[in-house]
């Protein structure tokens, strides 16, 4: 009974550990909603889900307005469920030390383009789930490294201009999970779990801390509840083009959009906020192979992998109404079934 209680203590800790060499969880760029030896040592101490929880419903309302209006250039700003950081500083003054957040955190980053204003880290995993019975505790650490949980999550930050010349960043979280590959159970395939939004809000909040916000103005400003909002999006026809429907201004449309792209791990390559496009790489599923799938390959790449095709996904607003559209990459509207599949994949992740 103590070791259980030991276990229900540290359970909802998390303590990520990137995946080992040779055995990189590389997911390719397509339409599915996913998603060296370091410890991931976050500043503040261990994220845990449970006590951002709690001391959400610790804090007394008209706390979290209170702090925010002491907060100087660092304010997190929220609709419905998404939160993001809005910080008055120009985005080259922010790239390093947003850099420097995630590497003194001990995360690998796979990918650092700040001409896109794009940071992620590689698929880790969290070993803080590992059961703590007894003899993991007295002989598993020393072959730690048989023990798995079976999840892998990695996370995007993104930084965006804004026209007052400050940045928003945003940070997405994405998941995997190991599953039978047949009711044999002689294999093992990874597929995609939901995004984890209480994670995002928490390395949000612990980012405004290495911005200069104290642990104090942080906790009570991620406390604020945010109210639930109707779902805008809808999948719809418009002269024979496959579209995504948004009852919203631009704004709101466009974060959204930017959001669920990260999400569901679209390759980014470039973006115009002026002109509403997003130029994204998306490799379409090959209808042909019948196995293993894409998540059956995720320890080796094919040598007849099928190559990226290059898409722009536009956003047009008259408004308060925004239709969302995919273009291909000479700036054709596209009516392909990849067409389709982008357009269902964005508005599956907008509801």
């Amino acid at each position: 009974m103590a070791l259980s209680a030991c276990a229900a203590l540290e359970g909802d800790k998390i303590d990520y550990k990137s995946a080992a060499k040779g055995s990189t969880l590389e997911v390719p760029p397509d339409l599915t909603q996913l998603s060296r030896d370091s410890r991931y040592a976050v500043p503040g101490g261990t994220v845990s889900a449970a006590a951002l929880q709690a001391g959400q419903a610790a804090q007394p309302s008209g706390t979290a307005n209170a702090a925010a209006a002491q907060m100087g250039d660092v304010r997190i700003a929220r609709d419905g469920n998404q939160r993001w950081l809005v910080v008055n500083r120009p985005a080259d003054k922010l790239w390093e030390p947003v850099r420097d957040f995630w590497q003194e955190s001990g995360f690998n980053l796979e990918q650092a383009d700040a001409r896109v204003g794009i940071m992620e880290t590689d698929w880790a995993e969290n070993r803080a789930k590992l059961p703590q019975d007894f003899i993991r505790s007295t002989i598993g650490k020393l072959l730690d490294s048989l023990y798995s949980t079976g999840e892998r999550d990695k996370f995007r930050t993104r930084l965006e201009r804004t026209a007052s010349g400050g940045t928003e960043i945003y940070i997405t979280h994405r998941g995997l999970v190991e599953v039978y590959g047949s009711q044999t159970k002689d294999n093992t395939v990874w597929q995609p779990r939901p995004s984890d939004p209480e994670l995002e809000t928490e390395f949000l909040r612990r980012l405004m801390v290495k911005l200069g916000v104290s642990q104090e103005q942080s906790k009570a400003v991620v406390a604020a509840a945010a109210a639930p909002r109707a779902p805008t999006a809808r999948v719809a026809t418009v002269n024979n083009v496959p579209v995504v429907q948004m009852d919203e201004g631009f704004d709101r449309a466009w974060r959204r959009v930017g959001l669920a792209l990260d999400r569901t791990g679209f390759t980014v390559e470039d973006r115009n906020r002026n002109e509403g496009t997003y130029f994204v790489r998306y490799v379409a599923p090959n209808t042909d192979k019948k196995e293993p799938g894409f998540f059956g390959k995720l320890f080796s790449r094919s040598a007849d992998a099928i190559p990226p095709l290059k898409f722009r996904i536009v956003v047009r607003s008259q408004g308060e109404s925004t239709t969302v559209s995919v273009l291909n990459e000479a700036g054709a509207p596209e009516t392909s079934a990849n067409a389709e599949r982008i357009v269902r994949v964005i508005a599956d992740d907008l509801k």
